[in-house]
């Protein structure tokens, strides 16, 4: 198993997430390393802490009603990967997703969002159910 230097992976992946829902950029901001990165289902990357926070104040903005909900996390290394589904009230951002956060030092290093296909499912080990 790899060293990630936190105690509890998970629960930095659910206080990341718990932040994204309630639409708190400065509880984003303590839990991103400054290398952050994060890439959208479609394949974007933001990277940098500046740019991913002012990425997310801008996604608020315009989609104050949207949220993820976990149904299961799972934890390998220094990899979270959750399965559930986002709500919001632009169709296009509502339905199954599956997301990662790598973690390091207790800080989201990468937070990753994927579509829910059986090849992602496939490619991060994720079983049908879960």
């Amino acid at each position: 198993m790899t060293d990630t230097g936190s105690a509890n992976p998970t629960l930095v992946a659910i206080r990341f997430n718990d932040s994204i829902n309630g639409r708190d950029t400065d509880g984003l901001a303590s839990l991103m390393s400054d290398d952050h990165t994060f890439v959208d289902s479609q394949g974007a990357v933001v990277s940098g802490k500046r740019g991913c926070l002012d990425a997310w104040r801008g996604f608020f903005e315009s989609f104050p009603d949207y949220r993820n909900v976990f149904a299961s996390l799972a934890a390998r290394d220094d990899v979270v990967t959750a399965v559930g589904h986002s709500v919001c009230s632009e169709p296009s951002l509502a339905g199954p997703a599956l997301w990662t956060a790598r973690i390091r030092n207790d800080k989201v290093v990468e937070w990753r969002v994927y579509a829910d296909t059986p090849e992602v499912r496939e490619q991060l080990g994720v079983q049908n159910g879960q």
